[in-house]
């Protein structure tokens, strides 16, 4: 009998039963509409999901699904599989900004939409995380990303090489005082050099590391 294991395709993680999965329906930012959080709901209770647990990266995972089920949830969620694992870019994580936020000092909403729509899912050597705040307050867990990003008054705060886990960094700041769009272009610059060079199941901070450091990092972003 062949062990269970996730199932990416499916966008299915195994759970601690090795019998049932979870899967997390994707809405970027936290954002979801009130229909939208009725039909998870209703297919939670379809399909008798065990729970209803809310993530880290700020969406919704429906816990304890059967194997058999998990083509027929997505189809009626109407949504296609997230990338809630696998080596590739992971839902971008962002907080109010000046969208909602009385702190906020850029519109860290906006950029964090932008990033979600042109990158989630983008296979990569290794799992790709960032996150977006818009004041120094860091509620997107910026200095915890491979990149992050954090509005200050006179723009936006770019770093890379964070990372959580059993050998947690902090992020560097590499460019300071970006609008938006210079923000997007750093980061398109970012990911083709780490989907380019990195070794399969690297992190941006190892590969960094690897190189010889934040400076030849940068180099290699600026040639």
């Amino acid at each position: 009998m062949v062990a269970a294991t996730d199932l990416l395709d499916k966008g299915a993680v195994l759970q601690r039963d090795k019998e049932t999965y979870a899967v997390v329906p994707h809405m970027p930012g936290g954002l979801v509409t009130p229909a939208a959080l009725r039909k998870i709901a209703d297919v939670a209770e379809k399909y008798n999901a065990a729970a209803l647990k809310i993530t880290s990266a700020q969406r919704l995972a429906i816990v304890g699904l059967k194997e058999e089920d998990l083509d027929n949830v997505w189809k009626d969620l109407g949504m296609k599989p997230s990338a809630a694992i696998g080596l590739c870019v992971r839902s971008i994580k962002f907080c109010p900004g000046t969208t909602f936020c009385k702190r906020g000092q850029q519109d860290s909403v906006g950029l964090g939409l932008k990033l979600d729509e042109r990158y989630h899912g983008l296979a990569l050597p290794g799992k790709f995380k960032m996150g977006v705040s818009g004041c120094a307050n860091s509620c997107g867990e910026n200095h915890f990303r491979d990149v992050g990003v954090m509005g200050t008054p006179k723009g936006f705060r770019l770093m890379v090489g964070g990372n959580g886990g059993v050998s947690p960094r902090l992020a560097q700041t590499i460019y300071d005082g970006l609008d938006e769009e210079q923000v997007l272009e750093k980061i398109d610059k970012i990911i083709k050099v780490f989907a380019e060079n990195a070794k399969k199941h690297e992190r941006l901070g190892r590969f960094i590391d690897r190189i010889g450091g934040i400076e030849e990092f940068k180099k290699m972003l600026e040639e």
